[in-house]
């Protein structure tokens, strides 16, 4: 299991999860309020995801995005819908 916050709003194929949002990898979520990513992996992340586990961290070292640095806090401008 691997859950990340999201500092941006993001789209995966026909779903967009939001800034401030908790996804993971599992079905079903082991947090009610977690959002599924059917197929997140360190292929498939996108920027502004912070690790909230070990299994995150390993993730996203593997990922294209493993030196990022990643804001504290999550500004309007990227959650905006559109």
């Amino acid at each position: 299991m691997a859950r990340f916050r999201l500092t941006q709003s993001i789209f995966v194929k026909d779903t967009k999860y939001h800034g401030g949002e908790v996804v993971t990898d599992i079905q079903p979520p082991s947090v009610a309020t977690d959002r599924v990513w059917l197929g997140l992996s360190s292929a498939t992340m996108a920027p502004g995801m912070v690790p909230l586990d070990g299994s995150a961290t390993s993730m996203k070292a593997a990922s294209a995005f493993a030196n990022e640095n990643v804001p504290n806090a999550i500004l309007g401008v990227h959650s905006i819908d559109g």
